[in-house]
């Protein structure tokens, strides 16, 4: 991919918040500093997990001269740490086998007047900041001439010098990568790039093919991550990288992210660092067990029933698997695309009330209890929809899922919900929150006429935009439809 240059010199340089692991040896750490600009004051050693949180390794008092030890009997993880001093820009460390070294830097810029003593690793991982800031220095000046001087000569004289020096960073940074092969910051450079993509071939329009584009990104999005090495487990970068992967390249539903959660996996299996794999599949069935996507918490069924209950997914915990099991049998019959089905349900009248019986285009069921507030807070606006919908496209089964039979027809009297099918099971033999994944109220499913689930757990509020959103997609489906289909002319 082509870049400018300032967006290439920020993408080489490392982000922040990278850090790593490798396996420990035993003899301890002791790593002294000096930071200009920081006096008496305390220093917090850490290591990342995930994007946005770190855990505390060691503390250092800072002296009146800014000095500071950070020192320990055992020894620390590989990988990229940092250190956090209160209220300012940490400052990276990659900790390798040499865990015994010096630092000399300033609160002005912290990676500009680094100076590392004892650890070649580091010594590299600052040398390449330090070039490539310089690199950024000099697009800086020349951008800074450009808005000064507009005219049509001197833009190309700056366009030139542009080129050139992106040139030279590049060149710059092909040599490091080559000279220190092998290397922890090399690999993290590595992995963090953007993959470069080749021009796309032409469409029979002359365009370039973005589609190709798009698939070779994809498709090469992993190619300079080391799913076996365990020191990524600890970065942000892989956390980042699954994002990206799954929530940006990946089609929302459920069948895509399916495929591509069991690719990840796959890889983090293959590359067999017990870390990786363990951060894979827990990461990925975190951010889908309360997706902020409907419909695809059908992912975190999946990794649930392939990873963890087979053993894939090693749990010391038998009670964690245990609630995750019961969370996971709850959600899969109510998943969008299951058909609802609610038995033992009368009306006021103790008359059976049958969801396969309603005739309408959509069917919403309210789960609620009377007494809770939030469903005391919704329901003037589940009456808003009811009086707008009634016998046109849609009705409203409302079913109390607590509270005794007086409660239920109260709360029917009090927020004038007749209009609604208003219905109680007065055997008392449903269990909504193992059955229909009522762990909350109130609990809100969307039916089409044949009583699919269409959406679950979706607010009040967003009723009327959901049923309308969902005709336009119906009525779209059908003109695509029909526009595929050629007439047959006879001769």
């Amino acid at each position: 991919m082509k870049h400018l240059l300032l967006t290439a010199l920020c993408g080489f340089l490392l982000t922040p918040t990278l850090w790593a692991q490798t396996t420990p040896s035993a003899e301890g750490f002791r790593i002294t500093g000096r930071i200009a600009g920081l006096t008496d004051t305390t220093i917090v050693l850490a290591h990342y997990f995930g994007a946005t949180q770190y855990i505390p390794k060691d503390t250092a008092r800072i002296d009146a001269a800014g000095n500071l030890v950070f020192e320990g009997k055992k020894t620390l993880p590989q990988g990229l740490y940092i250190a956090v001093p209160p209220n300012k820009r940490y400052i990276e460390f990659l900790i390798d086998d040499d865990q015994s070294f010096s630092f000399e830097t300033d609160t002005a810029n912290a990676i500009k007047n680094m100076k590392v003593t004892g650890s070649i690793e580091n010594e590299r991982f600052y040398t390449y900041q330090q070039e490539l800031g310089k690199f950024y220095d000099e697009a800086q000046a020349i951008s800074a001439q450009r808005r000064l001087r507009n005219d049509a000569a001197s833009s190309a004289m700056f366009n030139k010098q542009m080129a050139e020096l992106q040139t030279k960073a590049q060149t710059y940074r092909n040599q490091f990568l080559k000279d220190n092969a092998g290397s922890f910051a090399v690999k993290l450079i590595k992995a963090s790039a953007e993959p470069d993509v080749p021009p796309a071939p032409k469409l029979a329009n002359g365009r370039s093919d973005s589609t190709w584009v798009f698939n070779y990104y994809k498709s090469h999005f992993w190619d300079d991550f080391d799913f076996a090495d365990e020191r990524f487990v600890r970065t942000p970068l892989l956390q980042r990288k699954l994002d990206r992967y799954l929530k940006e390249l990946t089609v929302q539903q459920p069948d895509s992210l399916i495929k591509e959660a069991d690719y990840l996996a796959g890889k983090s299996i293959a590359g067999k660092s017990k870390e990786v794999k363990s951060y894979v599949i827990w990461y990925i069935t975190s951010q889908y067990e309360q997706p902020k996507i409907m419909g695809t918490d059908g992912l975190y069924v999946h990794m649930f029933e392939k990873y963890y209950k087979t053993g894939i997914m090693p749990v010391t915990d038998s009670s964690t698997i245990a609630k995750i099991g019961e969370r996971v049998n709850s959600l899969k019959p109510t998943l969008v695309g299951k058909i609802l089905t609610v038995p033992n349900l009368s009306d006021t009248l103790r008359r059976a009330v049958s969801l396969a019986n309603i005739k309408t285009d959509y069917t919403v069921v309210y789960f609620y209890s009377p007494t809770c507030g939030h469903c005391r807070d919704s329901a003037p606006k589940l009456k808003q929809f009811v009086d707008a919908h009634k016998g046109k496209d849609a009705e409203v089964v409302a079913v109390a899922v607590e509270q005794s039979p007086e409660e239920w027809k109260k709360f029917i009297q009090e927020f004038k919900l007749q209009r609604a099918i208003n219905a109680y099971d007065f055997t008392f033999r449903n269990d909504y929150r193992h059955q229909f994944d009522v762990w909350t109220t109130p609990t809100l499913y969307v039916l089409d006429k044949n009583k699919t689930i269409i959406a679950r757990k979706l607010p009040v509020e967003q009723l009327e935009d959901f049923i309308r959103f969902h005709k336009q997609q119906q009525e779209a489906t059908k003109k695509t439809a029909t526009a595929s289909v050629k007439p047959v002319v006879k001769k």
